[in-house]
């Protein structure tokens, strides 16, 4: 997704087999742990390289495809119709400790989510929409060590995250597909340049 000649060629290819472009899910990103705060390491020692690399890794690899599939949609349509979901995270609305690359890209998302679907909208016509899903905690490769022991119970920041979470468990990844496909859909025709939140009501709960 940071490589705008194979972003090309998928394009390319899937215009080839399918004929058009409908929906473009940007689902790739995450953290980079070089720009992560750590014992020994706080805000002002963390590497510009490693804070590049994970603003380029979110916040770019969610423009880049944007650009690329999102012209494919416009090409040639007197009444261009397209859906684009990105993926944000509950680190872009709310200050969680430590990950302060990978949020601010995320939050970065989150302003060019709103403003691309006002852009687009304007410029094209209400057929293009563009929406973000903003995750709760999800267990996945990245985060299994940090949110798990060794046991597969929940780590001390696990278990901080459950405690502020009303559904007092972490979600399950086939959670997440039925906002996609509703953002996708009919249902949602009048919906656009929103960030759902789907965390178990995370971002709802002030701790207290």
């Amino acid at each position: 997704m940071l490589d705008t000649d194979q972003l090309q060629e998928a394009r390319d290819a899937l215009l080839e087999r399918w004929g058009r472009v409908d929906i473009l899910v940007n689902a790739a990103g995450g953290n980079v742990p070089e720009a992560t705060l750590s014992d020994g390491v706080g805000i002002f020692q963390l590497p510009e390289k490693a804070l590049r690399r994970v603003m380029d890794l979110n916040f770019l690899g969610t423009l880049l495809p944007c650009q690329i599939f999102g012209a494919a949609m416009v090409e040639g349509a007197e009444e261009p119709d397209g859906c684009i979901v990105n993926i944000s995270s509950m680190a872009a609305a709310k200050t969680l400790t430590d990950v302060v690359g990978y949020s601010a890209a995320k939050a970065a998302v989150d302003n060019f989510t709103r403003w691309l679907a006002v852009e687009l909208a304007r410029s094209y016509g209400p057929g293009l929409r563009v929406n973000a899903i903003a995750p709760g905690f999800f267990i996945g490769e990245q985060n299994r060590d940090l949110l798990l022991d060794e046991d597969g119970n929940p780590s001390k920041r696990g278990q901080d995250i459950i405690e502020h979470t009303p559904a007092g468990r972490f979600g399950e990844p086939d959670e997440l597909g039925g906002t996609l496909i509703w953002l996708c859909s009919p249902a949602s025709a009048f919906v656009n340049g929103i960030v759902v939140p789907v965390d178990g009501g995370f971002s709802a709960f002030s701790g207290v």
